[in-house]
């Protein structure tokens, strides 16, 4: 989700949710400590250099039931992190503390805005030597397996 999805949802909304990839909502009292941009400048296993900005945002679970993040406050808060860190309508990505710091996308359900999963992958398929998995069809499988049906054998 960019940076103008988010506001044009919450310009929508009441209250705030946001649901974890397991079903779960991050509690109701959350905070958003930080929005930052985030610039990462790497270079991928075939050679190639690359250069990847996100809006990242990140949510904290307080102890403070007291006060609940409104939507035009997270709004009001974006506005000012566009205008004084010179973000544009990137992507976000939100960090949330699990076991351990966890990075997850953004989606909206209608109703919650969902952290979505994020994967590593390889970025130079075709320059790097990393093998690709063959694909096998169901029949090929299927004659591959030497234990049928009532042999005993399994």
């Amino acid at each position: 989700m960019k940076l103008s999805e988010i506001k044009s949802i919450l310009n929508s909304l009441e209250t705030i949710a946001f649901q974890l990839p397991n079903g779960q909502l991050v509690p109701n009292h959350f905070h958003v400590t930080e929005i930052g941009k985030i610039t990462k400048n790497f270079i991928d296993c075939g050679g190639t250099i690359r250069k990847e900005e996100v809006v990242n945002f990140q949510l904290w679970d307080a102890n403070d039931y007291d006060h609940r993040l409104h939507p035009e406050k997270l709004v009001h808060i974006i506005n000012l992190s566009e205008k004084v860190l010179e973000i544009g309508d990137l992507e976000i990505e939100v960090e949330y503390q699990g076991q351990t710091i966890e990075k997850f996308g953004l989606d909206f359900d209608g109703k919650n805005f969902l952290l979505t999963t994020k994967q590593t992958d390889c970025l130079a398929r075709g320059k790097c030597e990393v093998p690709s998995k063959p694909k096998m069809k169901i029949a090929e499988l299927q004659s591959a397996n030497s234990c049928s049906p009532g042999s005993g054998c399994c």
